[in-house]
């Protein structure tokens, strides 16, 4: 699982945001509200599947909310760990709820990436090389070492760069009326998720031939 949510008692992804005030105050709310944190991971399918459908649906302006909820399904990401751990509403099935939704939530995106950009197999490849990122980082955590949230091109890297192509393509589109923004995105998260496969396999085969 991703540890940044669910499991107060293992080592969780280094977020910043988390001491924030602004933060805190937000997530306190969420704690007193009648919001699980799995209901709030389930959220973020919704926002990836509403900023899929408008990049496809709604071009070019429609990139825009794309990027929209990209950012709230990230929110989603930062809250429910934050309302499980420090909110004390940790549940039996939260590692299954920290984990499906995020693999969900990238497929949606970048599957809808690679088709807005002209270019699906490109679309459905970097999302199967993200989820592979993901499997090689628990395949860690099974092997009994620390999770391994290393890049270049893990999930925030992944969304940050998807962000800044669908804030730049509307204007693209209308000054040049091309995608090429969307076309490198898909293609350097592909790229750089196989990159991070290798990285954290290197690094967890390395941690294997130390150990005693």
């Amino acid at each position: 699982m991703e540890l940044r949510d669910h499991d107060p008692d293992a080592s969780r992804r280094p977020i910043r945001a988390r001491g924030n005030a602004l933060v805190q105050r937000i997530a306190a709310l969420l704690t007193r509200s009648p919001l699980t944190p799995n209901a709030i991971s389930v959220l973020s399918i919704a926002f990836a599947a509403a900023g899929a459908a408008a990049l496809l649906w709604l071009p070019p302006w429609g990139a825009w909310l794309c990027a929209l909820g990209i950012q709230l399904r990230l929110l989603c990401n930062l809250f429910d760990g934050m309302v499980a751990v420090e909110g004390g509403k940790s549940t039996p099935t939260g590692a299954l709820y920290n984990e499906v939704p995020d693999r969900v939530a990238d497929s949606l995106l970048l599957v809808a990436l690679g088709y807005a950009s002209g270019l699906p197999w490109a679309g459905w490849l970097a999302a199967l090389l993200a989820a592979a990122t993901a499997y090689v980082r628990t395949l860690g955590g099974a092997l009994g070492q620390a999770q391994d949230f290393r890049g270049p091109m893990a999930k925030q890297h992944r969304m940050a760069l998807m962000t800044l192509a669908c804030v730049a393509a509307p204007f693209e589109a209308m000054l040049a009326g091309s995608r090429h923004a969307l076309v490198v995105a898909v293609l350097v998260v592909a790229a750089g998720s196989l990159l991070t496969c290798a990285t954290r396999l290197r690094a967890i085969a390395g941690r294997l031939e130390r150990a005693p």
